[in-house]
């Protein structure tokens, strides 16, 4: 019973076999091309995380713009801390502050931002410490993150 039948059946089911296999595998390789370019769109798509520095960018440039009108002292990019030197507002000639701002993460959250401020007044001809309120550091924190996520909206043109 092993007649040219069976074998012309068992040729044509492998030559059936091998056909599914090479339509399968041309499937499976048209579908891991796409996967590059999916994981570029995924990365253009989510700019909030995207940096070329050691910190997230949008509170990187935020914080250098916030804090313009102060001179700054330090400004590291790689830690991600700016330190100004005192800045005396022009009304207010007998007291004068000075602001730290550090830059936790990569990702544009509030939590990844910390600022920290130094009030000292004229007294007596020296300069003595003086408490800074809450709501001071409070403001500048949240105008801050209000002009990173005006950076990140501009950058993905919405």
């Amino acid at each position: 019973m092993t007649g040219s039948t069976d074998k012309g059946l068992f040729t044509a089911r492998s030559l059936a076999t091998a056909g599914f296999c090479a339509v399968a595998a041309l499937a499976l390789v048209g579908c891991g091309g796409g996967r590059k370019q999916k994981q570029a769109k995924s990365a253009s798509s989510a700019p909030s995380m995207v940096t070329t520095i050691g910190v997230n960018s949008y509170l990187w440039r935020a914080s250098l713009d916030s804090l313009s009108f102060m001179p700054l002292l330090q400004s590291d990019s790689a830690g991600g801390v700016i330190v100004t030197d005192w800045y005396t507002n022009p009304k207010e000639p007998n007291e004068r502050v000075k602001v730290t701002v550090m830059i936790l993460d990569k990702d544009l959250r509030a939590d990844a931002l910390r600022v920290t401020a130094q009030r000292e007044v004229a007294t007596g001809g020296a300069w003595a410490p003086a408490p800074v309120q809450a709501a001071t550091v409070q403001k500048l924190e949240d105008i801050i993150l209000t002009r990173a996520r005006d950076l990140r909206r501009d950058s993905i043109g919405g």
